[in-house]
């Protein structure tokens, strides 16, 4: 992929763009390397307690996270697109190499709920950060909205930007 859709849809799509006061290249590094998505990527009391990522086209990008009640939630997905220390695009709807996934999210049976698009844009000694999921239906965007889009991806980019600025 080249260049991922420029156009938000709404409808379908969620998004949080902000500027936070780190580099790219550590955020980027903070995205990519398992040991260092492991402490932020989900919104605390909840822990990210494994991951896996082959960062190439069709390659893995799992996570397990665990909830406060010590339930674990297994996700599984496939990066499409990898531009470095620029842009990641991965789905859950796809597993490794491209495989149709089953099991989504929700563990309902069915294929994953979204795509995720983020970019990585110097603006001057900080980062121009934009998440946005993409999903196939307004009810998965809603079900994705409501369980906390907004709130859970600004909380974990916050515990992103603390972990960047004490740990690397």
């Amino acid at each position: 992929m080249t260049t991922p859709p420029d156009v938000f849809d709404p409808k379908l799509d969620l998004e949080m763009v902000r500027t936070v006061d780190v580099p790219p290249q550590l955020m980027w590094k903070a995205w990519t390397t398992p040991k260092h998505l492991l402490p932020w990527f989900c919104p605390k009391p909840w822990t990210t307690v494994d991951c896996e990522i082959d960062l190439r086209p069709g390659g893995i990008f799992r996570t397990v996270m665990r909830s406060p009640e010590g339930q674990d939630y297994p996700n599984l997905g496939c990066y499409l697109d990898i531009v470095e220390n620029k842009r990641l695009i991965w789905t859950d709807m796809l597993g490794p190499g491209y495989r149709p996934a089953r099991g989504g999210p929700l563990g309902d049976g069915e294929c994953g709920m979204m795509t995720a698009i983020l970019t990585f844009e110097p603006e001057g000694k900080g980062t121009r950060y934009v998440a946005r999921a993409l999903h196939r239906t307004e009810a998965d965007r809603k079900t994705h909205e409501d369980m906390g889009f907004e709130q859970g991806w600004g909380t974990c980019l916050d515990q992103l930007v603390a972990y960047i600025k004490k740990e690397m």
